[in-house]
C-alpha cells in the first residue's frame, strides 16, 4: 500500500506540471478507502480563466463523478499547499474523509496557519489532518516557481 509520502510526491508531479504550464504550482490527490487514486488536480487558473480551478477542487470534482456521489467520507485528499479558505469550505463541504497536506500557507492557509475553518464552530464537518508531508519538497516547488516569476516580470506589473 502507498504511503503518505507516495502519494503526496504524485501530487507534486502535478504540482510541477501546472507550474510549467504557467498556473501555481499546486497538486492534488485524492485517494479511496481500498487505496486506488480516484482522481488527480492540478491548478487550472490561468490555463482555464477559473477562478475556482484550485488543484482540490478539479480533484474533488473529478472524485464527486468517479464516485457518483459528493460525499466523499471514505477518501483522503493529498495536497501540495494547505488549502485556501475556498478550498477548505469545500473539503468540509464535501465531507472528505481526511487531509494531508505539504506545505503550510502562512498568508492564505485555511487548515492550521491564518484560519480553522473545518475546527470552527460553523463547520458541520469534521476530518483528520497530517500536515508537513514532504513539506521542504512542495515549499521549494513554490519557492522556486515564484522567484523565476518575479524575475520575468515587467517593472510596471504588480
Amino acid at each position: 500500500m502507498p504511503s503518505h509520502e507516495d502519494w503526496m510526491r504524485l501530487a507534486l508531479e502535478l504540482a510541477i506540471r501546472a507550474g510549467e504550464a504557467g498556473d501555481v504550482p499546486v497538486g492534488a490527490v485524492i485517494v479511496d478507502e481500498r487505496g486506488v487514486c480516484i482522481a488527480q488536480g492540478e491548478n487550472l487558473r490561468e490555463r482555464t480563466h477559473d477562478p475556482t480551478a484550485h488543484a482540490e477542487i478539479v480533484a474533488l470534482r473529478q472524485a464527486g463523478q468517479v464516485l457518483g456521489t459528493w460525499y466523499l467520507t471514505s477518501c483522503t485528499l493529498y495536497v501540495t499547499l494547505e488549502p485556501c479558505p475556498m478550498c477548505a469550505g469545500a473539503l468540509v463541504n464535501a465531507r472528505i474523509g481526511m487531509l494531508v497536506y505539504g506545505a503550510p500557507d502562512p498568508k492564505a492557509g485555511a487548515i492550521d496557519s491564518v484560519l480553522q475553518i473545518p475546527a470552527s464552530r460553523a463547520s458541520n464537518h469534521r476530518f483528520p489532518v497530517i500536515g508537513g508531508v514532504l513539506e521542504a519538497e512542495c515549499r521549494e516547488v513554490l519557492q522556486n516557481w515564484f522567484r523565476q516569476r518575479r524575475g520575468q516580470r515587467p517593472e510596471n506589473m504588480p
